[in-house]
C-alpha cells in the first residue's frame, strides 16, 4: 500500500535509531501510518527489523484483542512483514482494565525480536492517551519496562505533552515530535466497530469446528465458557496457535465446542478466555 509521505517525515534522520522504537497517538493522527513507513525505512540501517502491532482494538497484523511481533526478512523491506510472527492475547478490545497483559505482552514480544536477533523494533501502540483513561500510566509503564531509545510522538495540539515534557528533560530517551499526518481520517466509534467485525469475519472464514476436552489442559483464568465467548488456544510459551469461538459447552462431559482455524490441538498447552464476546453472524462486539 502506497503512503502519502509528509515532509516532516522525510526529514528525519534515522541512521541513528536502533532498539525500541515506541510510536504514540491519538486515533486517526496518522500513527499506525507512520509506523509502517518507519518500518521499512529503517531497512536501510539494520539487517534485522521487527513490528509490533500493539492495537488491540485496530489491529493490522492480527485479529483484534491481540498484539503480534512480525519479523522481517534481511534485505526485505515489505510490509506486511514477510517473516516470523508471534501473537499474544488481550482478551479485549481496549487496555482500559487490561493494563497489566497489555504491558505483560509488550515486554514479552519486544523480548522474543530481541530474541530473534532485531537491531530495531517499531512497537505501533494503541492510540489510549487520554490520562483520566490510564492513557499516560500506560505509556510510562511501558517506556520504564521497554527502555526505549526513541519516543516517537505524534499530536494535533498539545494532547500528549503531559507525557512528552518530562520526557523531553529526561535522558532516559529520546523524544521524536512530529504533527498528526494531514491526510489521516477521522473514524467515528460505529466505524471502529465494522473494521473490527471485517476483520473478526476474515479470521474465522474457512474455519470449522473442533471440539476440546478442556480438562486435559490448563484454562486461564478459570473455565466460564459462555456461548460466543472469544477464547485464545496457546502453546506452552503462552502464545496464540489460533483464537477461538465457544460454540456450545458440555460441563458434565468437560469438553466445549470452539469455531476456530486451528485443525487440531497438536501443540496446544492452554486455553485463554478473554473478556469478548462476538455475534456468531455479524462478528460484532
Amino acid at each position: 500500500m502506497e503512503i502519502d509521505v509528509p515532509p516532516a517525515w522525510e526529514r528525519l534522520t534515522l541512521s541513528l535509531l536502533n532498539g525500541v522504537i515506541l510510536v504514540v497517538g491519538a486515533p486517526d493522527t496518522g500513527k499506525s501510518t507512520f509506523a509502517r513507513y518507519l518500518y521499512r525505512r529503517l531497512h536501510e540501517h539494520h539487517e534485522r527489523v521487527a513490528f509490533v502491532d500493539g492495537d488491540v482494538g485496530q489491529a493490522t497484523l492480527g485479529p483484534p484483542t491481540t498484539m503480534t511481533l512480525a519479523l522481517g526478512l534481511p534485505g526485505d523491506d515489505s510490509f506486511p512483514p514477510a517473516g516470523p510472527r508471534y501473537r499474544i492475547f488481550v482478551g479485549s478490545i481496549s487496555p482500559r482494565r487490561h493494563m497489566l497483559p497489555t504491558v505483560v505482552g509488550a515486554y514479552r514480544l519486544v523480548h522474543k525480536a530481541r530474541e530473534e536477533g532485531a537491531t530495531a523494533i517499531v512497537f505501533d501502540t494503541t492510540g489510549l492517551v487520554n490520562p483520566d483513561q490510564g492513557g499516560g500510566e500506560l505509556k510510562r509503564a511501558k517506556i520504564d519496562l521497554l527502555r526505549p531509545t526513541a519516543v516517537v510522538g505524534i499530536q494535533r495540539k498539545d494532547e500528549l505533552e503531559y507525557l512528552l515534557v518530562p520526557l523531553r528533560r529526561s535522558r532516559r530517551t529520546r523524544v521524536i515530535d512530529l504533527p498528526a499526518a494531514p491526510a489521516a481520517n477521522r473514524r467515528e466509534v460505529l466505524e471502529r466497530r465494522a473494521h473490527r467485525a471485517e476483520a473478526f469475519r476474515r479470521y474465522f472464514e474457512g474455519a470449522h469446528t473442533l471440539e476440546v476436552a478442556w480438562q486435559r489442559l490448563a484454562v486461564f483464568p478459570y473455565p466460564a465458557f459462555t456461548p460466543y465467548r472469544l477464547v485464545a488456544l496457546e502453546d506452552k510459551d503462552g502464545f496464540v496457535l489460533a483464537l477461538g469461538l465457544v460454540l456450545a459447552s458440555d460441563p458434565a462431559r468437560g469438553a466445549i465446542t470452539l469455531r476456530t482455524p486451528l485443525d487440531s490441538l497438536e501443540g496446544v498447552d492452554a486455553i485463554h478466555l478473554g473478556d469478548l464476546a462476538l455475534d456468531p453472524n455479524t462478528f460484532c462486539d
